[in-house]
């Protein structure tokens, strides 16, 4: 099996990936989530190296790769350009999986449901990543049944949602953060999310302080001016039941959306490809291969 690191050129911006596993293998893309980076799949990886070519990355603002410091430099469409940028380089020409976990599936529908990757993505499977396309057409669904379930659904989401709105505060979540809240993180994991193995990162500081940005760039003008995001792959949730940030309701419209859906609801937090890899990887095997 091989292990290499690379850097790959998006725009103006250069991006740390590492490809490993098979080289006869499937291609299989992972992308992280925030305040994640490439490594929050490691024990993913290492249950399916033996059968398939991974390709991870960091993506822009995470882990090693570069840190753009304008909102604007972290919209939705340049994150696509990074997804393709990165497997042109390092898949010239091949089709390939996606497996993707919370903001990393959020920035992936963008590919898995427009754009000129669209041909090339075999199957995508989501951790805890809505489309905020989707999530808007949602959200106006249930505006349409505020008298009934639709307003209980919308609280109970917007409870889970409460940072999404913080970190649309300039330069105070960041100052907090940096004051020494990033230190704090693998004891969040650890109680909040029961990763018994949580280590500190290095990274971490940077890693939630520029991920800030996706919320900043993205979330209100797509909520605002969403655009019709249709599937053409197979696409396979991972539903975790404990979740305490994203809601299952927000996914119960998505048939409307993908043509092909297979949902797989697992018995783990929020973060779990750090307490269920095992799970994981035989759910996206089992999909791919059926």
């Amino acid at each position: 099996m091989t292990f290499s690191t690379h850097r790959v050129t998006s725009g103006k911006i250069c991006l740390h990936a590492v490809t490993q596993g098979n080289p006869d293998g499937v291609p299989l893309v992972l992308v992280h989530g925030y305040p994640d980076n490439h490594r929050v799949w490691d024990k993913v990886v290492d249950a399916l190296a033996q059968d398939y070519f991974l390709l991870r990355y960091d993506v822009r603002g995470a882990g090693l790769s570069d840190k753009p410091v304008r909102t604007r430099d972290y919209r939705l469409a340049l994150l696509a350009e990074d997804l393709e940028a990165v497997v042109d380089q390092l898949l010239p020409n091949r089709q390939f999986h996606i497996l993707a976990h919370d903001w990393g599936s959020i920035q992936s529908w963008e590919s898995v449901g427009s754009g000129p990757l669209q041909g090339r993505i075999l199957s995508f499977t989501s951790i805890s990543g809505p489309c905020l396309d989707h999530i808007a057409a949602w959200l106006r669904a249930q505006a349409s049944n505020l008298t009934g379930s639709g307003s209980v659904r919308v609280a109970k989401q917007l409870l889970k949602s409460w940072y999404v709105f913080l970190f649309q505060v300039p330069a105070i979540p960041e100052a907090v953060w940096g004051m020494g809240l990033y230190k704090q993180w693998p004891a969040f994991l650890k109680k909040r999310e029961g990763v018994v193995d949580a280590r500190f990162s290095r990274l971490q500081k940077d890693d939630g302080r520029f991920g800030m940005h996706l919320y900043r760039a993205n979330v209100i003008p797509r909520l605002l001016r969403p655009q019709p995001r249709f599937a053409t792959c197979p696409v396979q949730l991972i539903i975790p039941k404990h979740d305490n940030y994203v809601s299952a309701d927000l996914l119960c419209h998505l048939n409307q959306w993908v043509e092909k859906l297979t949902r797989v609801q697992i018995d783990a937090p929020h973060w779990a490809p750090l307490t269920e890899p095992e799970t994981i990887a035989s759910a996206v095997h089992s999909f791919i291969h059926p």
